[in-house]
């Protein structure tokens, strides 16, 4: 009966270690933060992240709402041109405006469904209709659009993609490292536990993996599959874990000459019965700090690949690929380059302040 309690005061003392550490703490809230954002956001602002406005074209961020009344007429100006109208009178009032649409032949009525494909119009209603039917009179609501962090080059809401984005970059940076900590932690365990020539030889493979050039292996990959999601996660997924076994590897070769492992041997337990009840559960403080870690990494990886052309591709869309436009955007709409970088800037710095946190909490070495 003392195993158990003894596992939970140790788990008390680590999460009141975690919550004492105020720069973790508050880097775990942000976090939480972040994530509900992605998978809630983009449901609350009002737009799709695939929804273009064409009138509303790199609007800079701010609280107020589009349109703005001095590009109303304007956007009604347009509305009619293509249309093929005139707009012979013009009000507006109280978000309401007023058209007389005239034309030198009979006016289809179907040609108003302009107004409202443009998002920025509600439904016209027609108040007055000439007898030769060459003169409308339309009433028609304005419209409130909202753009926090403004629009992109095609006019889509960018707090919007930002939101839908990072559900892809946390994906990835997740994903990539459950499958790092699985292939990892299984390969450094067995490695560090048979010891000898088998040790040697397993570890000699590690550093033929590291010793290939991450870039030119994604770009082997882009020879014989298609760029996309799922390469981005199997191209990382294969060389992130190699870091992982070599941490693994060492606390097994440390552990393994410990009474306990050499007690549970003399009892006749078989070697992946005592990985898995005694091994991996005494490394468990090293390896959600390094996972904790790997997260960012894989994250910013993601994004360098997504910056070169070589990740995540159209429509779907990550933090990388947004900066990627936003640097070619960089001198006529700066907030397309600021809006992503900032949430990815925020994501990294709170899960490196975490795994320090986590780091400090879980080290048995220090006093509660």
């Amino acid at each position: 009966m003392s195993a158990p309690a003894r596992a939970t005061s140790l788990a008390a003392l680590a999460r009141r270690r975690l919550v004492r550490n105020r720069p973790a703490f508050a880097a775990l809230v942000m976090l939480v933060a972040v994530a509900l954002a992605c998978l809630i956001g983009p449901l609350l602002t009002g737009h799709t992240p695939e929804r273009i406005y064409p009138d509303l074209v790199r609007t800079a961020p701010g609280l107020a709402a589009h349109p703005r009344p001095e590009t109303v007429r304007p956007a009604i100006d347009r509305l009619a041109f293509r249309m093929r109208l005139a707009v012979a009178d013009f009000s507006e009032r109280d978000g309401t405006v007023r058209l007389t649409l005239t034309s030198d032949k009979r006016i289809d009525e179907r040609s108003l469904s302009y107004l409202p494909r443009s998002d920025l119009f509600g439904p016209p209603t027609i108040l007055e209709r000439a007898e030769d039917g060459r003169r409308l009179v339309v009433e028609v609501r304005i419209q409130q659009l909202h753009f926090l962090l403004g629009t992109d080059v095609l006019g889509r809401d960018l707090l919007t993609r930002c939101l839908v984005a990072g559900r892809i970059s946390l994906l990835i940076g997740l994903t990539a490292t459950l499958v790092a900590l699985l292939v990892g932690v299984t390969y450094g365990a067995v490695s560090g536990m048979l010891g000898g020539a088998v040790d040697a030889l397993m570890m000699r493979v590690v550093d033929i993996l590291y010793a290939l050039p991450f870039v030119f292996f994604v770009i082997v990959l882009l020879v014989f599959f298609r760029a996309g999601l799922w390469l981005v996660l199997v191209a990382v997924a294969a060389v992130e874990w190699l870091d992982m076994a070599r941490i693994v590897r060492t606390q097994t070769l440390s552990l393994k000459s410990r009474d306990f492992v050499r007690a549970a041997q003399a009892l006749g337990l078989t070697t992946p019965a005592i990985l898995s009840r005694h091994i991996v559960p005494n490394t468990l403080g090293p390896i959600v700090v390094a996972a904790t870690l790997l997260v960012p990494r894989v994250i910013l990886l993601e994004s360098f690949l997504s910056f070169l052309g070589l990740g995540v591709q159209e429509p779907a869309t990550s933090w990388g690929v947004l900066i990627a436009e936003g640097s070619r955007a960089l001198e006529s709409a700066p907030w397309m380059l600021a809006a992503p970088a900032g949430f990815l800037v925020v994501s990294l710095v709170s899960l490196n302040l975490l795994g320090d946190g986590l780091a400090d909490a879980l080290d048995p070495r220090l006093d509660g």
